[in-house]
């Protein structure tokens, strides 16, 4: 039976000193973090947060499903809400603590619970591994920013719903390995290009996807080492407070969203989570698009980013829930075996929910099963 809740929208303000911006607007030193509390009327001393890199995700079907259900649940936007061309997930990380600090201790929820859908998955990955096991004092550009002293409170279990690996390993698998020279992107090697008319067509072979991935992560890796050198030039000048902005092209050109017997699930042919593949490699809402110096090295880099989530999983220890999507046209299932065989130290529990996409539109049922999935783990932890 579905239960009432309220929506109510708050905000989450704290100190941050900095030495420069990356946020459009507001005042120098603070940080405000727009959140939703979907409270149902029923009293429970738990919550699941959940967040996301760049937020948006409040009124998605399992989000809202979950409170109708009776568990309590908030949805926490970073500073970098719905533009992710600066981001830094060190301080995105740091605001999504900043809202499991307030669940805790304004509004007094005794257990949290963080719901790494999506994107979010690996963001939840790298706040309990920092709260477990912190480390991080400074950005991959070196910039400090300390993680170690915030002392995020460790959460009471990490929910992997829909999660894809994190955004450097996932931004790699979709990059297009045509591209063999960043300053020329749209004049594409054939042999790789599969998008091409007289390009290698499906089914792709084990050798070919193999080498393809390889060319992949060297690619990734060039732009890395130019976004260094970029970086040095700069604090080389003095200008160490500086910033540069660059644009990538061809990042949705994964063989999966091709051929669907690459890493196989019930997902269609030549579609992805954004439309059509070929469409999507280059337009404006593709992964990386616009990006930064410091950006990239934090968020995009193969390498370097905090936010590794195979690394950060490897670190924690605590109860998992993995859900996995059927049909996910995003986060396809090698992607959640691999989070589950890197969090040896966790004790996880794994569903799949046969025939879902990614966010469940158009399949309430769907979301429902999930969010039942979610409550009844969540009421198994005790």
């Amino acid at each position: 039976m579905a239960v009432k809740f309220e929506r109510i929208p708050y905000m989450v303000v704290f100190d941050e000193v900095s030495a420069f911006k990356d946020t459009y607007g507001g005042a120098i030193g603070k940080v405000a973090v727009e959140a939703m509390h979907l409270k149902p009327e029923v009293p429970s001393d738990t919550v699941v947060v959940f967040s996301h890199p760049i937020g948006g995700g409040a009124w998605l079907p399992l989000v809202s499903m979950l409170a109708r259900m009776g568990v309590h649940t908030i949805y926490a936007n970073t500073r970098y809400r719905g533009n992710d061309t600066a981001l830094i997930m060190e301080r995105a990380t740091m605001d999504f603590a900043a809202v499991i600090r307030d669940a805790k201790e304004r509004l007094g929820y005794a257990k949290v619970y963080l719901g790494g859908w999506s994107g979010g998955g690996a963001q939840s990955l790298f706040y309990q591994a920092e709260a477990q096991d912190p480390r991080v004092t400074h950005t991959p550009a070196g910039d400090p920013y300390d993680l170690v002293a915030a002392k995020f409170i460790p959460a009471d279990g990490v929910l992997l719903l829909a999660a894809h690996l994190s955004r450097n390993l996932t931004l790699t698998e979709w990059m297009d390995a045509s591209i063999e020279d960043e300053s020329r992107p749209f004049e594409r090697n054939p042999q790789w290009n599969i998008f091409a008319p007289d390009g290698p067509k499906p089914p792709f072979s084990a050798d070919f996807v193999a080498e393809y991935r390889a060319r992949q992560i060297e690619r990734n890796r060039r732009i890395t080492a130019w976004v260094k050198e970029q970086l040095a030039d700069l604090k080389a000048q003095g200008l160490d407070n500086h910033e540069r902005c660059f644009t990538v092209q061809g990042t949705m050109a994964d063989p999966r969203w091709v051929d669907p017997a690459v890493d196989p699930n019930q997902r269609k042919p030549n579609w992805c989570m954004l439309g059509d593949p070929f469409v999507v490699n280059d337009g404006p809402v593709g992964l990386a698009r616009f990006t930064t110096l410091r950006s990239w090295l934090s968020q995009w880099s193969y390498d370097d980013s905090n936010a590794d989530g195979l690394r950060c999983a490897a670190r924690i220890s605590t109860p998992m829930l993995v859900i996995e999507n059927g049909a996910d046209d995003a986060c396809t299932p090698s992607h959640a075996a691999r989070l589950m065989a890197a969090a040896t130290r966790c004790q996880i529990d794994h569903h799949v929910i046969d025939g879902a996409n990614h966010y469940y539109f158009g399949q309430p049922s769907l979301a429902q099963q999930a969010a039942e999935t979610v409550r009844d783990w969540i009421a198994g932890q005790g």
